[in-house]
């Protein structure tokens, strides 16, 4: 294709029809981050043409360094670069209310029918695929992240050293998150080619000949979103109003050690800590509110887990089914009103979950747009990245462990393993390793396959 034949770049985009595009991939955005990274590159780079193949790098580039989900940040910094601040809000807040709406009501099912033999045989056969499924995560990002031994030791020793300090030392998941971010500021300095070849960042191929975007290359920064240290001012007191004011209500109304209280106040701080991705911040989600909480199980961590992969969304919406069985259990809202005291619950784990996300690009996207090409802060990532390696390893030991001894372990070797539901991690791994089959796929299966074994009393 010559210059001459080159399509023209797209007529300017409505923002209806800006908002038809993000409430549609709400409801589509399956596959996990990298998944729907490549959804919005695909619909918005290549075939609506609505921003060039750079641009959307370079934004992909900064969300990959902040904490929180980043696909999720990625759509709020494209509809606010778009449309203003409203764009950015309305992307990001749809890009997730799907996900919110459909959690909550597969919480509800889960939590009523989930002892009926039918309910407990499916999630018999889910558990399995779970932890096959974080298995095969730990494998893809450890490849993607660490490189080759040979080439690149340093990541593989800060994976190694992460896992120690999370699975012998116990090690609190924050501490190694700060830890990893240290050393890699140091390296940064001291050692900048100890992480080359970790291959930290996202890439995504480009072919083909360029064509023009409605935001390209070379499209001047809309006014909207020049630099302005009186706007950064504006943006950072709002977002520290929508946290204080909640907070504050609910310190008022219910107290501090309330489980509502509670839930804001966590949440807030995993919501600083989300670095490299959902999976790196479930050991310490799990670590939490499994263990120091006690507002769920470790089984029905996995189940919402699972629950979480099955829609669309971020899987770190599975905060909001943390937060509907912690209002459920507790009964937040009195036992007349389970179901409102819960979907308050999730509402409030994930309105405290995903509020800074909004804040750090409305915030920090000027600043991005004004250093373009220039955005050098990839070490601390990698290192980040690394430890997080290590960090999901214990998350698959730690499932593996709650499928083959889910009443607990007796001793050491002295409580014989649930070989079937072993074996079920094994073939769930097969089918997601050699026969390439997608995360939904494997779930069904699963869960089809437990429904089977209790039926015919083989669980």
């Amino acid at each position: 294709m010559t210059p001459a034949t080159a399509p023209a770049p797209p007529a300017a985009i409505s923002f209806r029809e800006a908002c038809r595009f993000w409430l549609l991939l709400g409801f589509i955005s399956f596959g996990g981050p990298a998944g729907q990274i490549a959804l919005m590159h695909r619909e918005l780079v290549e075939k609506r043409r609505w921003i060039s193949e750079k641009r959307f790098l370079h934004a992909l580039n900064f969300c990959m360094l902040l904490p929180g989900p980043e696909a999720q940040q990625l759509a709020t910094y494209l509809g606010w670069l778009m449309h203003k601040t409203r764009g950015g809000v309305v992307a990001g807040t749809l890009f997730v209310l799907p996900s919110l709406l459909l959690l909550i009501a597969l919480s509800w099912t889960y939590l009523v029918f989930g002892q009926q033999p039918l309910v407990a045989g499916i999630f018999y056969g889910i558990k399995p695929a779970v932890a096959a499924i974080v298995l095969h995560a730990l494998h893809r990002i450890a490849k993607k992240s660490l490189g080759k031994v040979g080439l690149a030791p340093v990541p593989w020793v800060l994976a190694g050293l992460s896992f120690i300090a999370v699975s012998v030392i116990k090690l609190p998941f924050p501490v190694v998150v700060i830890s990893a971010l240290l050393i890699g500021a140091l390296l940064a300095r001291f050692a900048p080619g100890a992480l080359a070849g970790s291959g930290a960042a996202h890439a995504l191929a480009a072919g083909g000949t360029h064509q023009a975007a409605r935001i390209d290359d070379a499209t001047p920064t809309p006014p909207h979103a020049r630099f302005k240290p009186s706007r950064l001012a504006v943006v950072l007191a709002t977002g520290a109003a929508l946290w204080l004011l909640p907070m504050a209500a609910l310190l008022a109304a219910r107290g501090w050690s309330d489980t509502l209280t509670q839930i804001g106040w966590f949440f807030s701080k995993a919501a600083l800590l989300t670095f490299g991705g959902a999976y790196a911040v479930l050991p310490y989600v799990n670590q939490a509110a499994v263990a120091h909480y006690h507002w769920l199980t470790t089984a029905q961590m996995m189940d919402g887990l699972a629950l979480g992969e099955t829609t669309p969304g971020p899987l770190i919406m599975v905060v909001a089914f943390v937060g509907f069985v912690a209002g459920w259990g507790r009964q937040v809202l009195g036992p007349d009103a389970l179901f409102l005291g819960a979907a308050l619950a999730a509402c409030v784990a994930t309105w405290f979950t995903f509020l800074p996300s909004f804040i750090f690009i409305l915030a920090g996207g000027p600043w991005v747009e004004s250093t373009r090409g220039n955005l050098k802060l990839t070490a601390p990532l990698a290192a980040v990245t690394a430890a997080v390696v290590g960090v999901i390893a214990n998350l698959a030991l730690f499932f593996i462990g709650a499928v083959a001894y889910p009443n607990g372990a007796q001793g050491l070797f002295q409580t014989p393993p649930d070989w079937t539901g072993l074996a079920l991690i094994v073939l769930a791994a097969l089918a997601l390793w050699r026969m390439k089959w997608g995360v939904m796929t494997v779930i069904a299966a699963s869960a089809l396959a437990g429904l089977a074994l209790r039926m015919l009393g083989g669980t």
